[in-house]
């Protein structure tokens, strides 16, 4: 074992779907475990595979959760499909499922179920809104979660006071990260022991949600509702060729801003030479520094804040933001071409371990039930028994 295999020779069963829970087994991958994805063969598999533009049987939502993973295709429905689960479930450390609450003990794979045949297993549910609860078989999706978690009220446009949702699947990466945690820590626990004692671990999107905007949370709650304005012209900014953001926090800041936009006679103006009094004449500041914010270009301001150690970065583009000078210095990204895909990909590298490299089982995303027949082999099926399976369409691939 080193940093970057800590969980080489562990076997994770996962059968969660969409972006959280795939994520979070997908980590389990980089780090070295056999991650067996499991999925339907009818409808394309995990619908993250068929969101947005597709291109064979990947979209830009499932190349990143299936980095590393092997996919078999099995119909769960049958009687044949349910006992070949049985079988990845045997010796398998994780078992993870992101169905909607209630489908997976109809299935028979409930944790009592599971645990009976592996004790020491490490069951991990992920859903929309928990396992219980009035709305907990809602269908539920990241815009639904930063909407019902309070993320949406609070990102309202500047311009136009109406509440808008995150572009990103923030909330979805997010809770994948906490139940890699979750998961990960168990696992250290139980390495521990000498008798392996599982557990059943629940996560949800609404979960993870609050506690991605908690900060925010707590404050609006202390504030009851009414958020402190800032004393500091923030915010993002119109410039001569695009946008660029200013975050100020700290009261000596103002005086290197002044300087830093050749406005020095501001700080003598009374209505701003307070914290206190900025705050309450912030539309009449605004008004001020946004034409000189608009008469200059990004890079002369971005260098003179920067200079006077003002918080500021451009509002760039993904495209932009791939081509900056500091994102090739640092390695953060790497490329990675994959069947399907008309050309190489960006791919964020993971911290505390290697990048990608382009071509190994660590940075392929496996097709839809790419390693059936394999996993199938490796599972004690016969050459005669996997035809029959095919035939039958019990799986796929």
């Amino acid at each position: 074992m080193d940093y970057s295999s800590a969980f080489a020779g562990m076997k994770v069963v996962d059968l969660t779907g969409g972006v959280a829970g795939p994520s979070c087994a997908m980590m389990f991958a980089q780090h070295g475990a056999d991650v067996i994805k499991v999925e339907t063969p009818h409808g394309g598999g995990d619908w993250a595979r068929i969101l947005g533009k597709t291109y064979e049987t990947h979209s830009a939502f499932s190349v990143y959760g299936t980095l590393g993973k092997r996919s078999i295709a099995i119909d769960l429905k049958t009687a044949a499909g349910k006992e070949i689960l049985w079988r990845l479930v045997k010796g398998a450390d994780v078992f993870m499922e992101g169905f909607r609450p209630g489908t997976i003990q109809r299935y028979g794979f409930g944790y009592d179920e599971v645990s009976k045949r592996e004790p020491g297993i490490i069951y991990y549910s992920i859903s929309g809104f928990g396992q219980v609860g009035p709305i907990a078989a809602r269908p539920a999706m990241d815009p639904v979660l930063q909407a019902f978690t309070g993320i949406v009220d609070e990102n309202r446009g500047e311009q136009d006071n109406h509440p808008h949702r995150m572009a990103i699947s923030m909330i979805d990466m997010f809770t994948g990260l906490l139940g890699f945690q979750a998961i990960a820590t168990s696992l250290y626990v139980r390495r521990e022991q000498t008798v392996k004692q599982g557990r059943y671990i629940e996560c949800s999107l609404m979960q993870g949600g609050a506690m991605l905007s908690v900060i925010r949370m707590v404050a609006n709650y202390l504030e009851r509702g009414t958020t402190q304005r800032t004393a500091m012209p923030n915010g993002v900014f119109d410039t001569s060729d695009g946008q660029i953001n200013v975050t100020m926090i700290r009261p000596t800041d103002w005086e290197p801003f002044c300087d830093a936009i050749e406005r020095n006679d501001l700080l003598t103006d009374p209505r701003f030479n307070s914290m206190a009094n900025r705050r309450d004449n912030l539309d009449a500041l605004l008004a001020i520094v946004r034409p000189i914010f608009k008469s200059h270009t990004k890079a002369w301001l971005g260098e003179r804040l920067s200079a006077r150690a003002i918080m500021n970065g451009p509002v760039n583009t993904y495209t932009e933001f791939l081509k900056e000078e500091q994102v090739a210095a640092t390695n953060i990204m790497s490329w990675l071409n994959h069947p399907g895909m008309p050309e190489a990909v960006p791919m964020p590298n993971i911290p505390g371990l290697p990048p990608f490299e382009d071509g190994t089982k660590r940075a392929h995303a496996p097709a839809l039930g790419e390693n059936t027949r394999d996993v199938l082999v490796q599972h004690g099926y016969s050459a005669e028994e996997i035809t029959a399976l095919y035939d039958t369409k019990v799986v796929a691939g």
